[in-house]
């Protein structure tokens, strides 16, 4: 997915920045490894809302060969290359779902609620969509740490990219949002370190609330 450029209106994707050092690499294989973790024997069918290129859906089919994960994204560019890499992916508006009330086991929304304008009508659509005690699994970016491990790794071009965030989200706020719109936190917690104001990112597990 093309991030806006703050220089030479460039674009940078997704899969070419995941594919630019080992560092990068192994720290998204990580991540995912880590948010893939909470899915369950009993996790049959999977969204993943604002797919992008589709890295974590090529990760999903491989951890979890048995189980069916669908992306979703806006951007027709994404959709063409999740299906390049024989990822399945519809396309979406994340406020209008266009899947059935309790339909899923599972959905995943990584890195996607800092890019929300109605981040409770969002959250409202994944609950109607998921069934009774379904799963939201949620990791959003801590910007500022984000900055400067690229400034202090040389990454320069990656540091003046515009990611198009609408806010800073804390685990705070996540939790209060969560918990308004009907979900109970199962787990949480920071990665790669223990405390969220040293880490690139905090993670959410949390069930659909009856």
């Amino acid at each position: 997915m093309p991030v806006n450029a703050a220089c030479r209106d460039k674009s940078l994707y997704q899969r070419e920045l995941y594919n630019r050092s080992r560092i990068t690499r192994g720290y998204w294989d990580y991540r995912d490894k880590v948010a893939l973790s909470f899915i369950g024997r009993e996790d049959k069918l999977i969204v993943d809302i604002g797919c992008g290129e589709g890295i974590t859906l090529g990760h999903s089919k491989s951890l979890h060969p048995d189980k069916r994960v669908i992306g979703l994204d806006r951007i027709l560019e994404n959709l063409f290359i999740c299906r390049k890499y024989r990822n399945e992916a519809v396309g979406g508006d994340v406020f209008h779902l266009p899947f059935k009330n309790n339909s899923f086991d599972c959905a995943l929304l990584i890195e996607v609620i800092e890019h929300i304008s109605g981040p409770d009508a969002v959250i409202s659509e994944i609950r109607r969509i998921l069934k009774p005690q379904g799963k939201l699994i949620l990791i959003f970016p801590n910007d500022f740490i984000f900055k400067l491990a690229r400034v202090l790794t040389f990454k320069f071009r990656e540091a003046l990219f515009d990611p198009g965030h609408l806010r800073q989200w804390s685990p705070k706020d996540i939790r209060a949002l969560l918990k308004r719109q009907g979900f109970s936190v199962m787990k949480e917690g920071s990665m790669p370190f223990y405390f969220w104001h040293l880490s690139l990112h905090h993670f959410v597990v949390c069930k659909k609330a009856n």
